[in-house]
Formats: structure tokens, sequence, C-alpha cells
């Protein structure tokens, strides 16, 4: 009787053995972890579920991030610039009003003010907007707040008309084309730039512009020379893990970590129209 349990036992054991040994139940769950269905269905959510009241903010090199109506800004007073300026865009932002072009002022909310716009004159520079005026047309308190003097920063003339301005008026295209746009705007500053007027205001070498779409599955950067171009647009996309290695700025920090990384890396422009 003993001898017969034991077959018996061993023929009922056998095929769970064997089930084991070829991986067909690799899908088993495992006490004390979570069952891998699930993980698979966490993966996809952070890949098409955008997260509410999402902070696309990025970090700040000085810890000095100032908040206006329709905007934020990280400015630095070693170089008399903003780092970046992040705002959202949606198309009513950009309809088009003949509004009085306001002069430049002063920031009072920097805590030393920005600089001058004297700096400027006479300097061959131009006053170049971040946040552009024509991505504030929704009312004119908006539009007059982006002639700060901390929202603009030392660019050739031939860069202000020509390849950033084409850059501006494609994220003005995309935000009516793909529903809203969140949008990072900046500088990269370094040691050693070139200065201009009393207070020393730095001249790039380079300016970026990010883009992400509202719905978070879209991502696109720029990294633009500090020199006129005729090249088309998508000859200057880049990463954004490129941009926070020039910059020592974190953007995007709170998308999941798998997605940050994976939009981050990507340098694809297909999914975005540039007709």
């Amino acid at each position: 009787m003993n001898l017969q349990k034991l077959v018996v036992s061993s023929l009922v054991l056998l095929p769970l053995l064997i089930g084991c040994n070829t991986g067909e139940n690799k899908n088993v769950d495992i006490p004390g972890f979570p069952p891998k269905t699930t993980t698979q269905e966490q993966v996809a959510v952070e890949d098409t579920e955008p997260i509410s009241n999402f902070d696309f903010y990025p970090t700040s090199t000085t810890g000095v991030v100032i908040h206006r109506n329709t905007y934020a800004y990280s400015y630095n007073e070693d170089h008399e610039l903003s780092e970046w300026v992040a705002y959202e865009l949606d198309s009513e932002d950009t309809k088009y009003h003949k509004y009085e072009r306001p002069f430049f002022e002063q920031d009072n909310k920097v805590a030393t003010k920005s600089a001058h716009w004297r700096n400027y004159k006479k300097s061959g520079y131009d006053k170049g907007h971040l946040l552009p005026a024509g991505d504030r047309r929704r009312s004119f308190d908006a539009y007059k707040e982006t002639f700060y003097t901390s929202n603009v920063a030392p660019q050739r003339h031939d860069f202000n008309s020509g390849i950033i301005n084409r850059l501006e008026e494609k994220t003005r295209y995309w935000a009516g084309k793909y529903a809203g746009l969140y949008v990072i705007t900046g500088c990269v500053l370094e040691k050693g730039l070139p200065t201009i007027g009393d207070e020393q205001v730095s001249v790039p070498n380079y300016f970026y512009k990010i883009l992400m779409t509202k719905d978070q599955k879209k991502m696109i950067a720029f990294l633009l020379p500090h020199q006129e171009s005729n090249q088309p647009l998508y000859t200057f996309v880049t990463s954004v893990s490129k941009l926070e290695s020039m910059t020592g700025i974190d953007f995007f920090a709170a998308l999941p970590d798998a997605k940050e990384q994976r939009m981050e890396q990507s340098k694809d422009y297909k999914d975005w129209s540039f007709n």
C-alpha cells in the first residue's frame, strides 16, 4: 500500500514539475510580490493616462522661481537672465489682437530687480523675448506681462527675427493642432559668456525650447545656436536629456520615472507636423 501511494503521488506531481521546468507557470503570482499582470497594466496606464494638475515646472539651479499670472521663471542674477520660462499655451493664447506695444520694465519681483533695459542700448543686440508676446494675446494684461526685462535675453537681430521666430510660430501652430502644450524655453547659461551693459548681462551661445502635449504623450526639444540659420527646424531637434546635462536642470520631473527616461532620451520628431 505504501508503494502504491508513492507511485500515485509521483504521477500527480510530475506534470507540475514539468510545467515549472518548461516555463508554463511563469505567470503564476509569487506571494509578497505584485501580480505580473497588474504591473503590465500600470505601465500601460503610465503611457496613456495624463497626470492631473501636472507640475511641469523644471528645477532651478539658483533656487529662485518666480510666478506671474500666466507663467513662471527661474532667474539667475549672476547672468542677469532667466535660465528658463515655463508656461501653458493654448489656441486662445495665440488669437490675434492689436495691442499697443508696452515699454520694457525692470522686474520688481526679482530681489535686486532685473537688468535695466538700458543695458541693451547700442549693444548690437535685440531684447529677445523668452516667452513671446505673441503667445500671450488672450488679454492685454497677459500680453503686457511679457515686457519685463526678466523675460528677455540679448539676441542677434537676424536670430531674433529669423530661426527663433520660425520656431515660435511653429510652436503656436502646434498648440492649436495638438490641443495645448506645456512650454519651457530658456538660455544655456555657463561661465565665460560675453556680456553687455553696465550690469554685465550675459549673451548666451545657445537657446532651447522644450514642448510637451497636454495629454503628456509627446515631447520634443530644440537646441538653437545663437546665430541665424536657414536650416529646417527639425535639424535642431535634440533630446531633453542632452539639455539636462548642458544646463543642470531637471525637466518634467513629475513624470513617472520610466516614462520620463523614455521620452527625454528620444530625438524622434516624426510625430510632429513640420509642414
